[in-house]
């Protein structure tokens, strides 16, 4: 039997080398492939150009001058500005080169066929490249076939996650529309008890808009007899009206403090009028000296220490607590009475003239208002409920959110056999002698200074961009813009290896990275030959 098999083998041996040398001795002109030799058969004495627009003879064929137009009438010789030269390289891998290498003196076929009317000293050694070309393909075929079989591996894991996640989606979605019709019930619980707190509470409100209104009434009404006071105390001469010149008598209105009150201070005080009559005093003038009096008394501002306290007694020594230079005699005997029983460093603090109480009452704390028995328990089932629809709507919003991520991830693609998926969002980094480049699968790129900072966003997930095999090449898009430029964005090339980790970053172009990432998610038993599955073109015309 093994007699038998080994008859065979030689037999199929022998064929082969007959067959590679009858093909490798098919009649054609130099620089053609076998591919093509029939291209070139003769037929008669002449040649059609390739691109049939001239017919030459057979015997200008690579005579070392261009006849046609397609260059196709000197593939041998370096005649033709667009011809191609094809190395047969028996013993390794085939190759086309452009003519115009064809004698120039460098070495370009490892059978030295291009260099064959040169000075060039070049030898065949296709043989020794194909022993380690071969080499390499070996070695190529067995890390795909480890990388295989942990691919199997990941496969599995991939397809039992997609399960989970399905089995998951189900109970999330189920879960959701429970949250749901729960968020809804405890909306309607809270809605009704906020009608009832509401309708219990309007009797306090209304009773509170009723004393604030009143309070707004008499503080209004205080301000304006305030105002009419001090309207006839400022109204020297009793003639109805406060004009500029009887301001100008008041010590106090002395803004800037230099001894004296000038036209336009008083014309501030007086809104910029000469005079005004006791309800123009009232609405215009009043909410603009009422303010300038209190501050002027210390009512907001008190002393910061014993000097101010001391220049504070100094002036009242000096101009009395009505304002008025101590000796002075100004105005009427009925002023002074006024200034006696009034005295404008006692005057009450002011609601509505200038918003100083509004601000008071604002950083005053208000005491919370006490409610009746049935009033108090209204309220506190109404906090309950909203309570209760605050946990319940928080709950629906975790459970949509974590529906929505895990409808997201489903969604993904991981590879013909979701041998991608257990990678989904792990992290790997890559270090150079500047940066720390980070790739979280189906997720961001970025980068990071050694020396520390902040991270810069390279790019977010994409899609698969690989040609003729779309998982050989993700891409990360839309990250940081650079300055003056476009946004970042990061290439990640998937190649084959036993373990996941990334080789190498680069940045090709300006904000534009390309990273180099081995995984065994990438490795597949039909690439042994270095090859994508899904490449079927071969390239190879030469036995």
């Amino acid at each position: 039997m093994w007699i038998k098999v080994e008859r065979i083998i030689l037999t199929l041996t022998v064929v082969d080398i007959f067959v590679g040398y009858v093909f490798a001795e098919i009649p054609r002109p130099r620089g053609v492939s076998i591919s093509r030799a029939s291209l070139y058969t003769a037929s008669g004495d002449t040649f059609t150009c390739l691109d049939g627009l001239r017919t030459i003879k057979y015997s200008q064929i690579n005579d070392d001058f261009c006849d046609c137009a397609d260059s196709s009438d000197e593939p041998g010789t370096a005649a033709c500005p667009n011809g191609k030269f094809h190395c047969t390289n028996a013993g390794h891998k085939p190759k086309t080169i452009p003519s115009s290498r064809v004698n120039d003196g460098i070495c370009d076929c490892c059978d030295a066929s291009d260099e064959y009317n040169s000075n060039a000293k070049c030898i065949n050694n296709c043989s020794e490249l194909g022993k380690e070309d071969r080499l390499r393909e070996k070695q190529k075929a067995e890390l795909a076939k480890m990388g295989s079989q942990m691919r199997a591996e990941l496969v599995r894991k991939g397809k039992a996650l997609r399960e989970e996640h399905k089995s998951r989606l189900a109970e999330l979605e189920k879960a959701r529309d429970e949250a749901e019709s729960l968020k809804a019930e405890r909306e309607k619980i809270k809605k009704d008890a906020e009608e009832l707190e509401n309708a219990a509470l309007q009797v306090y409100r209304d009773a509170a808009e009723v004393e604030r209104n009143k309070r707004e009434e008499e503080e209004a009404q205080k301000n304006k007899q305030e105002a009419e006071e001090n309207f006839r105390k400022y109204d020297s001469n009793q003639d109805g009206v406060v004009d500029i010149s009887e301001l100008q008598t008041r010590i106090v209105f002395d803004r800037d403090r230099n001894g004296q009150v000038s036209v336009e201070e008083a014309k501030y005080f007086l809104d910029e009028h000469d005079s005004v009559d006791l309800d123009t005093f009232i609405t215009l003038a009043w909410p603009r000296i009422k303010p300038f009096l209190m501050l002027d008394s210390g009512l907001f501002k008190p002393p910061s220490n014993e000097e101010d306290l001391d220049e504070e007694h100094a002036d009242e020594e000096q101009y009395g607590q009505d304002g008025e230079p101590i000796g002075e005699e100004v105005g009427t005997l009925e002023d002074d009475e006024d200034e006696e029983e009034t005295g404008e460093g006692e005057v009450e603090p002011l609601d509505g003239a200038g918003g100083y109480d509004d601000d008071v009452e604002e950083t005053t704390p208000q005491p919370l208002p006490e409610y009746d028995p049935e009033t108090q328990k209204l309220v506190e089932m109404a906090n309950e409920a909203r309570n209760q629809f605050s946990v319940a709507d928080r709950e629906f919003r975790e459970i949509e959110s974590e529906l929505n991520n895990l409808k997201d991830a489903i969604e993904k693609d991981y590879g013909d056999e979701d041998e991608f998926a257990p990678l989904n969002g792990e992290c790997f980094n890559f270090e150079d002698r500047e940066y720390v480049y980070k790739l979280c699968m189906f997720d961001r790129a970025s980068q990071q200074s050694r020396s520390g900072g902040a991270e810069t966003r390279l790019g977010t997930w994409e899609n698969w961009t690989g040609r003729p095999s779309p998982y050989s090449t993700m891409l990360y898009s839309n990250g940081a813009s650079c300055w003056n430029g476009p946004q970042r964005s990061a290439t990640v090339h998937v190649q084959c290896g036993l373990d996941t980790r990334i080789t190498s970053v680069s940045e090709p172009n300006r904000c534009e990275y390309v990273f180099t990432l081995e995984t065994p998610a990438a490795c597949n038993i039909q690439a042994v030959n270095g090859k994508d599955p899904a490449d079927r073109s071969d390239s190879h015309d030469e036995l």
